[in-house]
């Protein structure tokens, strides 16, 4: 993809950095949601960062609704003491978060490298959304 790290944006971070910050800050109480949101709203020229924020907006957002799902599902397996299906939802809820990790520390290395990384599905809705 194509190289943006130079320049600075809106709240006087580099580029790069400020999009390092969209997806890293996620992992800390949701900052990065805050931050995302910050730079959608004050940065209105720099293509990197806006889009980083918003992938990770709707990464976040994918994140909470499977989880909620998975929640649900394997919420009502255990209520229901049915002990092999529940055993089975923790475990594909463990190993759905670990993807969920490797896929906002995968994005912030390519966030921090200047490039912009589209993930499937959710790329190409924050390439057309965030211009």
């Amino acid at each position: 993809m194509q190289n943006m790290s130079g320049g600075k944006t809106a709240l006087g971070l580099d580029n790069n950095v400020g999009a390092l910050i969209c997806y890293l800050g996620n992992i800390i109480c949701a900052l990065g949601l805050i931050y995302s949101i910050i730079v959608l709203v004050t940065d209105k020229t720099n293509k990197l960062p806006r889009f980083h924020a918003m992938q990770s907006i709707l990464l976040s957002a994918a994140g909470l609704i499977a989880g909620l799902i998975f929640g649900m599902v394997f919420g009502a397996a255990a209520a229901a003491r049915s002990g092999l299906l529940s055993g089975l939802g923790g475990l594909l809820y463990m190993i759905f978060g670990l993807a969920m990790l490797a896929a906002v520390v995968f994005c912030a290395i390519k966030a921090y490298q200047g490039q912009i990384f589209k993930l499937p599905v959710i790329g190409d809705l924050a390439d057309k959304w965030s211009n």
